[in-house]
């Protein structure tokens, strides 16, 4: 994960897992939407896995 999708990560994670897939756009946007912090976590771990 470079630094640019890092920072997208932390400035807005729906954005930063738009080539993981559907589920994960949703999941992500759902959970941003709940809150922040649990949507950045998310994104996170979601563009950390290989």
């Amino acid at each position: 994960m470079g630094c640019g999708r890092l920072i997208l990560c932390i400035i807005f994670p729906p954005l930063a897992v738009l080539d993981k897939g559907c589920g994960s756009i949703l999941f992500v946007t759902i959970l941003t939407c709940a809150g922040w912090v649990p949507g950045a976590i998310s994104a996170l771990i979601i563009n950390n896995k290989n």
